[in-house]
């Protein structure tokens, strides 16, 4: 006699098979891929710095990759919009993220209106940094963060450009440490901030990195990273003397829950992708270090950003 399962049965049964099913097909997807174009996610607009290394970067990971990598940007939200994007895209590997840190660490922290936060990504890699400082003009009578405050206390008033709210909040966080007050003065990002400066409506201003393509006619009065920059070592960080430090690395992203066969190819296209003469000679005029930090790497980096942003972000807090 035939044994008739019942409906129940039946659903289980298919549970299994399709559970079964994904477990055979993932690993398989994950060994062909790409089998189409990957697309590089930029959540600025065309034309700053992210997108240019972007574009330089889509074109080496290419070549390894055998497939088009195309770069679209999805600017809006200080990178927001790009960032959620890619949160609920699926996480197969064909939406990558190029973006700053901050965007995905701080932003959720401030804002509650975001819908991502930080575990949403898988971080791939790091490739580049951004050369954050706070810069003035050479003939201000301050040369040095140390001096700009002692000036500050003799001299109340001075006023300061930021371009973002996180800036912002280190501005606030060192200005509260020693007791003085600067007003941020807000700036839609370095093309707004540069002019501010030489123009002299501003005593000084956070530079994302832009200031290094002015030579000496902008002085670094402290780096904005855990450590001195590139092309000011004889400048501390502000990591050195208060012990923050603003996240400054470019980095690729996946949707958290993408198979690791497919992140770990998508690191090594990166990693070869940064020695390409192209690429490298994009980050040489833009003068941001090369910087590569693997998967395994990327989740303490991450870690260690969010403890130093939330020193600062709960000192700030109105």
């Amino acid at each position: 006699m035939k044994r008739i399962l019942s409906t129940a049965s039946w659903i289980t049964l298919g549970a299994a098979i399709a559970v079964g099913a994904g477990i055979m097909t993932d690993p398989a997807r994950a060994a062909d891929y790409p089998t189409k174009p990957v697309t590089l996610i930029v959540p600025f607009k065309a034309g700053g710095s992210t997108e240019t290394m972007a574009r330089l970067l889509a074109q080496a990971m290419s070549k390894s990759l055998g497939q088009n990598v195309i770069v679209r940007t999805r600017p809006g939200g200080g990178g927001a919009v790009g960032a959620t994007f890619v949160a609920t895209a699926p996480a197969d590997g064909y939406n990558v993220m190029f973006t700053t840190i901050s965007s995905l660490t701080y932003d959720p922290m401030v804002n509650k209106q975001i819908k991502y936060n930080t575990d949403s990504f898988t971080y791939v890699a790091g490739i580049s940094e951004y050369q954050m400082a706070f810069v003035a003009l050479p003939n201000k009578p301050f040369k040095t963060l140390k001096e700009l405050i002692d000036y500050t206390k003799k001299n109340p008033g001075l006023n300061a450009a930021d371009q973002s709210g996180m800036s912002r909040a280190f501005i606030n966080y060192i200005a509260q440490k020693e007791g003085v007050k600067w007003t941020a003065i807000p700036t839609r990002g370095g093309g707004e901030m540069v002019p501010f400066l030489l123009g002299g409506k501003i005593d000084f201003a956070w530079s994302g990195g832009v200031h290094q393509k002015y030579g000496d006619k902008m002085i670094v009065l402290a780096s904005m990273l855990s450590h001195r920059l590139a092309a000011s070592p004889d400048v501390p960080s502000v990591q050195e003397l208060y012990g923050i430090s603003m996240p400054g690395s470019a980095v690729l992203t996946v949707r958290k829950g993408t198979p690791d066969a497919i992140v770990a190819k998508i690191e090594a296209a990166a990693k070869l992708a940064m020695d390409d003469p192209d690429f490298t000679k994009v980050l040489e005029k833009l003068k941001f270090p090369k910087k590569f930090v693997s998967t395994a790497d990327m989740k303490t980096l991450v870690a260690d950003t969010v403890k130093g942003l939330k020193t600062v972000v709960d000192a700030t807090k109105k």
